[in-house]
């Protein structure tokens, strides 16, 4: 049985003759047939009203009038209805909009109703949905970012674990230019990723940054004069820029941004409800192919697009980009010990300051590739950072001359400095050196070896040397007692038997031991 007429249709019908139209265009654009309008117009004229009496009429007036008409196809109505059940099951999913699921119903059927008569039933059937408010600010000079509150997947290809991923949004209010990424956490280090992500997407630096209280961004709240991170301070001085946050409780001074978000919920999250990713990298590349057509999408009220009114107006307000790229500041607290050096705990290592710091409690800034120590807010060092756990990273400038004694100590170096002393002093110093497993300690060792010339002199040091070698020794310690208790000087009249000739001329009367049984 067909539905009874609807009085809406009838005004519309009405509303579009008045304008002009013809009764195909009437149909075409009503989506309704073109004898069906023919037949109210003969039903209107019939009529003892005009147009625009009729027109006035309310709803009870013009049942009244025609109670037995109906502009309903059956059939084509009912698929419409049955399609809006679905589309009223995704209301509340993130970024839903109408538009979306009106694009999709005039790819499945062959003889859809125009937009203005999906929404007018939807709105019969379902309650409407209400607005938003928009905002207009000064070019290039804030940018506003935050964290969308809904989370996007991603799954662990070899565990199947579904992990959860924040989605960071920044807007340029003047041309609302909109940039998304998806990153791992909140946390501080992904905060600055992302912004220097938007920076670079952007091509340009605003005059300030506007976040939300965000705590990898804030360290300590305020409505009128919160504390910034440290990190992220560092950051905006890097760029150029300052860092605003929004007012706590003032949801006003972040509107514009907040609107980003649920748009982003519609262009974004909508269109990968039902696509699965397997890393980080592949989500940011679907969310940046969505994001081009949703910057490229027409105003209603203006006559360009978000990016069109980027390029044309808002990009040339902006301050260039620095020229070497940012690195995440870390911080650590460090005292300078009294060898001229600062522990390094993140590495478990060690880097030289100037000595006249030496008991100075210091602040170390560094990076992945720098480290730089500071005392009282000046910088007193800088080196490139060295992974290698338990290394001393040092610069001969910061050594005192007594310290500076010691960085040029090699084999080489002690080889060539017991030379002069005698072979067997050489062989010595070799062999200590070949012994130890730390170099240090051997080149300790073989410094106090080398320092007995001064005591005993150079002849008796290599005499003590050839002696504790013909024992298979060459400790430091052994070749001192040698030269303490004078051995080396006993060894120049005790000859090795097995070298000398004996004093019994030879001859045939020769007895040994048998002879004297």
């Amino acid at each position: 049985m067909a539905n009874t007429l609807d009085p809406m249709d009838l005004k519309q019908i009405i509303t579009l003759q008045l304008d002009g139209f013809s009764n195909r265009k009437i149909g075409f654009t009503l989506g309704i047939s073109r004898n069906t309008v023919n037949t109210y117009m003969t039903l209107f004229r019939a009529s003892d009203y005009s147009f625009k009496e009729l027109l006035a009429f309310d709803t009870a007036s013009l049942i009244a009038l025609f109670p037995s008409y109906s502009t309903i196809d059956n059939q084509r109505y009912q698929a419409l209805m049955l399609y809006f059940e679905g589309v009223n099951k995704a209301r509340n999913h993130p970024g839903f909009t109408f538009l979306y699921h009106y694009q999709e119903y005039t790819q499945t059927t062959k003889n859809p109703y125009s937009y203005t008569q999906f929404m007018e039933h939807y709105r019969r059937k379902y309650a409407k949905v209400k607005g938003s408010m928009k905002l207009e600010h000064e070019a290039g000079s804030e940018l506003f970012i935050d964290f969308a509150g809904k989370k996007l997947n991603i799954v662990d290809k070899h565990t199947g674990e579904i992990i959860p991923v924040e989605v960071f949004v920044a807007i340029l209010p003047n041309s609302q230019y909109t940039y998304a990424e998806a990153c791992l956490s909140q946390k501080r280090e992904d905060l600055i990723s992302c912004c220097v992500g938007a920076l670079n997407f952007y091509g340009g630096v605003p005059k300030a940054i506007v976040s939300d209280n965000l705590k990898s961004a804030v360290t300590r709240a305020s409505k009128y004069e919160p504390e910034i991170n440290r990190s992220f301070k560092d950051f905006a001085r890097h760029y150029n820029c300052v860092i605003n946050p929004a007012r706590s409780y003032a949801p006003q001074d972040k509107a514009l941004v907040e609107n980003a978000v649920h748009l982003v919920y519609q262009r974004i999250y909508y269109p990968i409800r039902e696509m699965t990713f397997f890393s980080l990298a592949d989500l940011n590349r679907e969310i940046k192919r969505l994001l081009d057509p949703y910057n490229n999408l027409l105003f209603q009220r203006k006559e360009a697009s978000r990016k069109e009114l980027f390029q044309s107006v808002e990009r040339s307000y902006l301050k260039p980009l620095p020229s070497t790229p940012y690195e995440l500041k870390d911080y650590r607290r460090a005292k300078v010990q009294k060898m001229g050096y600062v522990y390094f705990s993140p590495d478990k290592s060690y880097y030289s300051v100037p000595y006249r710091y030496i008991g100075k409690h210091t602040l170390i800034h560094y990076t992945k590739s720098m480290v730089e120590v500071y005392y009282n807010h000046q910088r007193i060092a800088l080196h490139t950072r060295n992974p290698a756990k338990g290394s001393y990273i040092t610069n001969a400038e910061h050594l005192s001359s007594t310290h500076k004694f010691y960085i040029d100590w090699s084999p080489e170096y002690f080889k060539n400095m017991a030379t002069p002393h005698g072979t067997y002093v050489l062989s010595c110093v070799e062999k200590i050196l070949t012994a130890s497993d730390y170099p240090e300690v051997g080149y300790k060792r073989a410094m106090g070896l080398i320092q007995l010339h001064k005591a005993y002199g150079s002849e008796r040091l290599n005499n003590a040397c050839k002696r504790a070698l013909q024992a298979d020794t060459s400790s430091y310690m052994r070749i001192k007692n040698i030269l303490k208790n004078n051995m080396d000087k006993a060894s120049l009249f005790y000859q090795n038997l097995e070298d000398e000739k004996t004093h019994i001329p030879e001859h045939q009367n020769l007895r040994g031991a048998s002879a004297y049984q």
